[in-house]
């Protein structure tokens, strides 16, 4: 079995699962009991807190932990613009943002009156001016991710940040891509919210984190005291420790990994030459994620073959409840009517990967292609 859908989920690695169960076997109690349990499991999430903060180059007061990106996401956008709709109602993004950045913008536009700019991708990226042109007065968020999920695009996220210092606007970064994959530090890039889950750098499922600035947002669970009063509900602490073990390997040898995840990427297009296809990707994007097409074959079946070849690659996100649907990416790249939408797969990678499974990709692509 070849597994290559990493945008999805990476699979978990050692340190993080030998680190979650060490906390399971040892650590019984609840943080937030005053026993000595509880006193030992609120030590170590402390710990955590701090190891998180010192990674990000910032304060443990900013982290947040969350049930993972989604949630992250969801509760900087909502939590600070209903915090702050006395001061406008608009917000700006892209049309390549993950549903769970589009989506929670669209309920803030449906029940609480806010408008929203989405920015079109030109020429194949997301521009600072794009961004600088569609300020407004009321404008009090501008939210983009800091890596496309289906074609790996990087936004100009530094560039942005620099332009809001002088715009009261706050900044929301998804960064649920790019977390343990490029240097990242919140504060350095001028970004407010920085949501990351760990799943997508082989730490647990269930679990990720918010970075904010400030406590200037509203909570978006509600029910206890737990997170700074800001995210209601007992701390998954093995989880947590299974995420910042699983972050501190990968940030350890972050430039290494990605020198391997390139090599893998430009190996694998150098077998691909007998093959008729093109890519979907601009001049900026990470080398762990590859969405390419073949002209005239259709993507669904293309899966399908390479499934039951034991191959795992993707149409692009995982979060459509198993169903393969049109990218709203690509449509925002090429147009609803290209193509490339129907013809269009992801091939996402991790330093776990190796040649070989890509030479056997390659020949299985050349097979059934040339089939």
């Amino acid at each position: 079995m070849i597994y290559l859908d990493n945008a999805a989920t990476t699979p978990m690695s050692t340190v993080a699962i030998t680190a979650m169960t060490k906390v399971m076997q040892e650590i019984s109690g609840n943080p937030s009991s005053i026993h000595s349990h509880g006193r030992q499991a609120g030590k170590l999430l402390r710990e955590a807190r701090q190891d998180l903060a010192n990674l990000l180059e910032t304060e443990p007061q900013r982290i947040f932990f969350t049930a993972g990106g989604t949630e992250s996401n969801n509760t900087a956008i909502i939590g600070y613009c209903l915090r702050h709709q006395n001061r406008g109602k608009h917000i700006i993004t892209t049309a390549i943002e993950h549903h769970s950045v589009l989506e929670p913008i669209d309920y803030l536009v449906q029940n609480f009156g806010f408008e929203v700019t989405v920015l079109q991708p030109q020429n194949q990226e997301i521009t600072a001016q794009q961004v600088q042109e569609a300020l407004r007065e009321d404008t009090i968020l501008v939210s983009t991710m800091f890596a496309n999920n289906e074609t790996g695009m990087l936004l100009p996220i530094g560039e942005i940040g620099q332009i809001l210092k002088h715009h009261p606007a706050a900044y929301h970064v998804d960064a649920v891509q790019a977390v343990g994959k490029i240097p990242i530090a919140p504060e350095k890039l001028g970004i407010n919210f920085l949501s990351a889950s760990a799943h997508k750098f082989h730490g647990p499922k269930g679990i990720g984190f918010l970075y904010a600035s400030s406590m200037d947002f509203d909570s978006y669970l509600h029910g206890g005291d737990q997170e700074q009063k800001k995210r209601a509900g007992t701390e998954n602490l093995p989880a947590i420790v299974g995420m910042i073990a699983a972050l501190k390997e990968d940030l350890a040898k972050q430039t290494e990994h990605y020198q391997t995840v390139q090599k893998l990427q430009e190996s694998f297009l150098a077998e691909m030459t007998e093959i008729d296809y093109y890519l979907n990707q601009g001049k900026n994007h990470l080398p762990y994620v590859l969405n390419l097409g073949f002209p005239g074959q259709k993507n669904d079946l293309l899966l399908l073959r390479l499934d039951l070849a034991g191959i795992s690659i993707s149409t692009g996100s995982a979060c459509t409840a198993g169903i393969v649907q049109t990218s709203h990416v690509l449509e925002a790249l090429y147009g609803m009517d290209s193509p490339r939408l129907k013809e269009s797969v992801r091939i996402s990678l991790s330093p776990q990967n190796t040649m070989e499974e890509l030479q056997i990709l390659a020949q299985n692509l050349k097979e059934i292609i040339g089939g």
